[in-house]
């Protein structure tokens, strides 16, 4: 009797859990991260990866988004432009709500631009040309970072008190961040008399750069700038080290942790640039949800997290509440409840700008730290002194300047909505 009534029971929860189980497949979302896990930015790409996996873990643990279990698809875009075209359409194509990441800007343009025509949200990671909240702004798409423009503006003072007059000599990557970045620096310095300020392009994923170096040398500046990223900037400056450009300022106008963990703490002895975000930055003005992060970052993966991996961590956060402020997973509606929203997470606010969908932020001019100045064992990634910084507000382009650019492009004052949002009520 006894054995009967336990097959009853048995069977019968067998049959309930059959039941419970599609319905709880169904309650689930996916989002997708395409990033470099290979190719000159693959160690920016490996913190964007696991910080969005620990944001992902955290959103799951307290009941996902809008009830939903987020599932987090990956593709590898080894900075390349038409991989990148490829894995965003499989993305979409695998019912990802949201696409995100990039460590280059020709990456992050070609995504947005997918992600527009096939009406999905897409979030810039690391992504600092102009173009991409400019020329390349598209309604469904936002940037977490800060712009190469805000970069020039945070510098410029401290720039052209030290070294107003001065020669400055430039090389540069040669794809849109790179060529936009040294635009801005130019600007922002009275730099652009290319005669006197010279300065050459060189190709993304270069290893050797002797030549363009060695002309530097030659003009003999007072300061060089570095339009270089990831890969590219750790082995330029790692050989403008080894030339002894001791009398040079060497300017690396977008750092992150990892680029200079890779330069080495010799290479980057008072080199200067920008950063939107380091993990010194929540304990100097006590950020509370900021040292958080880097606690459970640091318990994790036993090292500090860079502004790739804070800047992948908050893009996923920033999804969830706007879809939860939305009440649904739809784009015009998640597109509407990030416009204009104000957002604080892991430093001081930030804002959706309605007209570019650029987060407004504060942005850091920072030092490598003399040799002298570094602490050994846990404190081994504490590698920049910041000299100063400078508010969102007073550092992105003008609403009128933004829209003379974009007049001056060809392109409509306004950001257009996708075509399926035709017929509908446009945000």
């Amino acid at each position: 009797m006894i054995r009967r009534i336990r097959i009853i029971v048995f069977t019968a929860f067998l049959a309930l859990a059959l039941t419970v189980l599609p319905a709880m497949g169904k309650q689930s979302v996916n989002i997708g991260i395409n990033y470099p896990l290979t190719g000159p930015y693959s160690v920016e790409g490996l913190d964007q990866i696991r910080a969005a996996r620990m944001a992902v873990d955290e959103i799951n643990h307290t009941g996902g988004i809008l009830g939903h279990r987020v599932h987090l698809l990956t593709r590898n875009s080894a900075s390349n432009v038409l991989q990148t075209q490829i894995n965003v359409n499989e993305l979409i194509n695998s019912n990802c709500t949201m696409i995100f990441g990039g460590s280059s800007s020709a990456v992050a343009i070609a995504s947005a631009e997918i992600c527009q025509k096939r009406n999905v949200i897409f979030f810039g990671t690391l992504t600092y040309s102009t173009a991409t909240t400019l020329e390349g702004a598209q309604k469904t798409s936002f940037r977490e970072c800060n712009n190469s423009w805000m970069s020039a503006q945070v510098m410029a003072d401290w720039l052209n008190t030290h070294y107003a007059g001065k020669r400055y000599h430039y090389i540069t990557a040669d794809y849109t961040w790179g060529w936009t970045t040294e635009d801005s620096i130019r600007q922002v310095t009275d730099t652009m008399n290319q005669v006197d300020h010279q300065g050459a392009l060189t190709p993304l994923g270069a290893v050797d750069f002797s030549v363009p170096l060695q002309q530097a040398k030659k003009n003999t500046p007072d300061v060089l700038v570095l339009s270089l990223f990831g890969k590219d900037l750790a082995y330029a400056l790692q050989q403008a080290a080894a030339m002894d450009f001791k009398d040079t300022l060497i300017v690396a106008p977008n750092l992150t942790l990892g680029m200079a963990e890779r330069s080495g703490a010799a290479a980057m002895e008072n080199v200067v640039g920008t950063v939107p975000w380091t993990w010194n930055i929540p304990y100097l003005y006590d950020y509370a949800r900021g040292k958080e992060f880097v606690e459970e970052f640091v318990k994790r993966f036993h090292r500090h997290p860079s502004s790739s991996g804070a800047s992948a961590y908050t893009i996923v956060y920033e999804y969830k509440n706007a879809v939860e402020r939305a009440g649904s997973f739809e784009t015009a509606k998640v597109v509407q409840a990030l416009e204009g929203h104000e957002y604080t997470l892991l430093k001081d606010a930030q804002w959706w700008r309605p007209m570019d969908h650029q987060s407004v932020q504060t942005v850091y001019m920072v030092r490598g730290k003399d040799l002298e100045l570094l602490h050994i064992g846990t404190q081994r990634m504490d590698l920049f002194t910041i000299l100063s910084s400078k508010p969102g507000e007073l550092t992105v382009r003008p609403p009128e300047e933004w829209k003379r650019l974009r007049r001056a492009a060809g392109l409509p004052e306004t950001l257009p909505a996708p075509p399926q949002w035709k017929g509908k009520a446009t945000p």
